[in-house]
């Protein structure tokens, strides 16, 4: 009974060191943009603007299992098709220490966790942006970056095989 407890401890510790670790390592804002090319007209017109949002990610690797996480923002309000009230480009991005993953589980992390994680910073970056220069206030819907990672994913695939079907046709 003494040498099964003994072992077992080592054995959950193996156990434990090989699980996929995720940890945040800093959060910061890398870039920000506003524009307001039309004030102050643009105050003196109803406030009735087209928003458009775009929304991107990127990553790069970093040493010692780190991660450079980016996500963009941009935000434009169009007042008339040829009149531009605001527009905000925000990229917030953090550092994530990801070990024991294999190359599939890191680009889900990299694609789905680490944008979650910093999606509240770039909104309230986005929000704080468009009051400061004299707008209403905007909350961006929460975004689903698990369906966008899918939906890319298989895009990516549905174009390599019809790259693959061109080329057997040809």
């Amino acid at each position: 009974m003494t040498e099964e407890n003994q072992t077992k401890p080592e054995t959950d510790e193996a156990a434990a060191d090989q699980q996929v670790q995720l940890r945040i390592e800093k959060v910061y804002l890398k870039d920000v943009s506003f524009e307001s090319p039309k004030s102050p007209e643009v105050f003196t017109r109803q406030w009735q603007p087209n928003l458009s949002v775009d929304i991107n990610t990127r990553a790069t690797p970093l040493p010692d299992d780190r991660h450079e996480v980016i996500l963009s923002i941009t935000v434009r309000a169009q007042v008339d098709e040829d009149f531009l009230g605001f527009l905000v480009e925000v990229q917030q991005a953090g550092i994530f220490y990801i070990k024991n993953a294999d190359p599939a589980q890191v680009s889900q992390i990299v694609g789905i966790a680490c944008p979650t994680t910093l999606f509240p910073y770039a909104r309230e970056s986005v929000d704080s942006l468009v009051v400061k220069g004299g707008f209403p206030p905007i909350q961006l819907a929460q975004v689903n970056f698990e369906a966008l990672y899918v939906k890319a994913l298989q895009e990516r695939q549905q174009k390599s095989q019809e790259q693959g079907a061109e080329k057997t046709t040809h």
